[in-house]
C-alpha cells in the first residue's frame, strides 16, 4: 500500500479541479529516492551452546566480521543506520562492523531475530521444527519485512544506504518476498557467515538483487556457513 494512489484520499478530491488536482497530489505522494539495503548475516558463532546468550563468535566468526566490516567501508559509501536483530551473535557483528563505520546510528530490533519464516517446499528431513513456530516466527519476519523493505519515502531527498544485520533465515525469506518469488522457496538459497546481500529499491518500487550473500572479499579459510 505504498502505490501514491493509495496515499491519497479520492473522497476529497476536487470535483472542479478534476484530473489536474489528483496529478498533483499523486505527485507529491511518489517516491523520489532510492534506497540500498545491505542484508549482513552474522559472523560464525558457538552453535552448541545451549543459552542463546552464550552463542557468541568464534574467533573465526570474530575476524569474519573485520572483514564485512573493510568490506563495507571499502565501497566508500555513506550509511545513514545500522538495525540490527537483538541476538548475542547478531550484536557482537554489529559491534565489531560498527568500528569500521564510525558514526552510523546503530539501532536493536526483535524484529529480526532468527527464527521459522514459512514451512520451506521441497520439505528437508534436517529441519522439521514445530508447526506453532511458523506462526509465531513466520508473523514476525513478515512483519520485519513490510516494516523494511519498502520504497523511500516521498520526503526523502537523497538515496539512502542502510546496512542490516541478522541471520540467515530472515535474509533468505526477504530477499524472497522483495523479489516476488514464491516464499517458500527460502531454504533453497545458501548464505556464508558474513555475507552481504545487496537490495535496491527503485522510486516506483521495482527491486533488484546486485548480490546475494557475497563474501568474495573473504580468503577461502575463512569462509564458513554455520
Amino acid at each position: 500500500r505504498r502505490e501514491p494512489l493509495s496515499l491519497v484520499n479520492l473522497r476529497k478530491r476536487n470535483l472542479d479541479s478534476g484530473e489536474e488536482e489528483l496529478a498533483s497530489r499523486l505527485d507529491h505522494c511518489k517516491a523520489k529516492a532510492t534506497r540500498h539495503i545491505f542484508l549482513i548475516r552474522h559472523s560464525q558463532y558457538h552453535v552448541d551452546a545451549s543459552l542463546e546468550k552464550d552463542r557468541t563468535l568464534t574467533p573465526l566468526g570474530r575476524e569474519q566480521a573485520e572483514l564485512t566490516g573493510l568490506r563495507l567501508a571499502s565501497l566508500g559509501l555513506k550509511f545513514n543506520k545500522i538495525v540490527h536483530s537483538s541476538m548475542t551473535r547478531a550484536i557482537e557483528t554489529t559491534d565489531i562492523i560498527s568500528k569500521h563505520l564510525p558514526g552510523v546510528c546503530k539501532v536493536s530490533t526483535d524484529l529480526l531475530r532468527e527464527g521459522a519464516p514459512i514451512e520451506p517446499d521441497p520439505p528437508v528431513s534436517h529441519w522439521k521444527p514445530e508447526a506453532v513456530q511458523y506462526y509465531e516466527d513466520g508473523a514476525r519476519i513478515e512483519a520485519a519485512f513490510r516494516n523494511y523493505i519498502h520504497r523511500a519515502d516521498a520526503k526523502q531527498q537523497e538515496d539512502s544506504y542502510e546496512i542490516f544485520i541478522c541471520h540467515a533465515n530472515v535474509i533468505r525469506y526477504i530477499v524472497c518476498r522483495a523479489l516476488q518469488f514464491p516464499p517458500e522457496g527460502w531454504l533453497r538459497l545458501s548464505l556464508n557467515n558474513g555475507s552481504i546481500t545487496h537490495l535496491v529499491v527503485r522510486p516506483d518500487g521495482r527491486v533488484a538483487l546486485r548480490t546475494l550473500g557475497d563474501t568474495g572479499f573473504m580468503p577461502p579459510d575463512k569462509i564458513s556457513r554455520s
